[in-house]
């Protein structure tokens, strides 16, 4: 009688798809993200979804390609789809939700400044409330365990701020969020093109860079006036808008809210030079967290 050796028995068919896989290391990825594949519309979505999952260009090359945007791109081709993926549409006017925006944008402006005007004792903290109301507007869910911790920082800022520098500095910063709302949709809008019309993420971080400097630059500029309108303190005024501006950049493109909380803790040291690092710090964050397709991908 002859005995089988369960060493050398011929392997199962776990084995068997275990050893196909290794033939074959780009299906195993695309089972593991079947969904992400089957949905994209185009390869450089599937590629910011992995940047997203943390697969970079030096795991891409475990998987045979260059890159990961050619690795996105054979999972594009190998992945079963039911029907072609929709054209891409051409840009619509802007609709009833866009200018609702633009109106609750307009409004914490227009309420503080009228109530400072009136003399009332009650501008400062509903300048401060309506300013950080603007970070919360709906948008991308951020990450972290805490997510109440960013706008309860926020909030503390923008109060401990008007609190010292008095209520012009919170009516500047109230009418700082109508530019603010403009550049931010502008800057998501601009990121959303050069996305779907880059051909590596490299490609893409090349051109989103100048376009978050040029928002960064506009805002700045729209702050300076708005301060200046307000009559606050440039120097404390602008830098905290900066901050502010930032991180309603940071949380709607879905960053992280741990390095947005510790800027924000940092602008609440009592030292002048407190609220311009925390807004440096927290650009050199964004511009680290902004140039990633995985930011400005479809939800």
């Amino acid at each position: 009688m002859t005995t089988v050796d369960p060493d050398t028995a011929a392997p199962p068919s776990a084995e068997r798809a275990r050893r196909r896989a290794a033939g074959d290391p780009v299906k195993a990825l695309l089972h593991r993200h079947r969904e992400l594949c089957e949905r994209a519309v185009d390869p450089l979505e599937i590629a910011a979804g992995l940047e997203a999952h943390g697969i970079t260009d030096r795991t891409a090359a475990r998987f045979r390609h260059r890159d990961v945007f050619s690795l996105a791109e054979e999972l594009y081709a190998r992945s079963p789809r039911g029907e072609e993926p929709a054209a891409a549409t051409a840009p619509v006017p802007a609709g009833p939700s866009a200018y609702r925006a633009l109106g609750c944008a307009l409004l914490p402006g227009a309420l503080a400044a009228a109530a400072a005007a009136a003399g009332q004792a009650w501008a400062g903290p509903a300048a401060v409330a309506a300013t950080v109301a603007a970070l919360v507007w709906p948008g991308r869910a951020a990450g972290g365990r805490f997510p109440w911790l960013a706008h309860l920082l926020a909030a503390a800022v923008a109060g401990w701020a008007a609190y010292r520098y008095g209520t012009a500095l919170a009516v500047g910063l109230a009418l700082a969020v109508a530019p603010g709302h403009l550049l931010a949709a502008a800057f998501a809008a601009g990121a959303r093109a050069r996305l779907d019309g880059s051909r590596a993420l490299e490609d893409f971080a090349d051109r989103a860079r100048p376009l978050l400097f040029a928002s960064v630059a506009g805002f700045t500029a729209a702050a300076v006036g708005a301060t200046a309108l307000a009559g606050a303190p440039l120097p404390v005024a602008v830098p905290l808008a900066l901050l502010l501006f930032l991180t309603r950049l940071l949380l709607r493109h879905g960053s992280r809210r741990g390095p947005v909380a510790a800027a924000l803790a940092l602008a609440l040291v009592p030292v002048p030079a407190a609220a311009p690092a925390a807004a440096a710090v927290l650009l050199v964050h964004a511009v680290l967290a902004l140039s990633r397709a995985s930011a400005h991908a479809r939800p």
